[in-house]
């Protein structure tokens, strides 16, 4: 996983390139859901805090970055938002949930298969029966990386099937993650693909499409 202390003081400024209304589309699948909800790498708040204000509903924010967690309690007040230090790879709950959502990409800083299946196992054993995960990550291509190479916002590793961020106070790594490994691991663990799409107003997901959109869902149990 990535160091993201570093990091901690410039996040929201980078945070703002993301896609537009990514935080409603997470606040929107919230508001069909069961409390508590579980936001993995939730960094400084800035989707789980919204999530909480327009629903009113808890949330459970995990990260392993002290810096970002700090950040995010400075901005709570009195929403009902809690937030735990921890690597998500770890990630175990009192009771099973309705809705766990890993926004931002944050799925593209698991390097291995080996941690990208741990985390779709935890994730589904903390899911209820009906539960739905849903995340984020950018829908890479040749001609995508070599735009943002020549804009020197990244370095391409194709070597490492990795992007690096370039940001002013370093270097963040993102593994790329293909449709088809996405797939795998939502089916190797027992859940379903629900939907994907190619950017958060449900757009479909074709060869134009620069983000991917998921949403999984845990099989209900069968009727008695």
């Amino acid at each position: 996983m990535v160091d993201y202390d570093p990091h901690a003081s410039g996040y929201d400024a980078h945070s703002a390139q993301m896609p537009v209304d990514d935080v409603q589309w997470y606040v929107s699948l919230a508001q069909t859901a069961a409390e508590p909800i579980v936001e993995l790498a939730v960094g400084t708040g800035r989707v789980a805090i919204p999530i909480a204000r327009e629903t009113g509903k808890r949330v459970i924010g995990i990260d392993s970055s002290a810096a970002m967690l700090a950040i995010a309690r400075e901005r709570i007040d009195d929403l009902p938002v809690e937030l735990r230090q921890g690597d998500m790879l770890d990630l175990e709950l009192e009771e099973p949930v309705d809705l766990i959502i890993c926004p931002a990409r944050s799925l593209m800083h698991l390097r291995t298969w080996a941690d990208k299946r741990r985390l779709f196992e935890r994730v589904a054993a903390a899911l209820r029966p009906g539960g739905r995960f849903a995340w984020n990550v950018f829908a890479m291509s040749p001609a995508f990386s070599a735009e943002n190479e020549r804009k020197g916002e990244i370095r391409n590793v194709p070597s490492d099937n990795r992007i690096d961020i370039l940001w002013e106070n370093g270097v963040v790594p993102l593994w790329w993650l293909t449709r088809a490994e996405q797939e795998g691991l939502v089916e190797v663990v027992g859940l379903e693909v629900e939907a994907l799409y190619g950017g958060f107003f449900r757009e479909p997901y074709d060869e134009a499409a620069v983000e991917m959109v998921w949403l999984a869902r845990k099989p209900a149990l069968p009727a008695a």
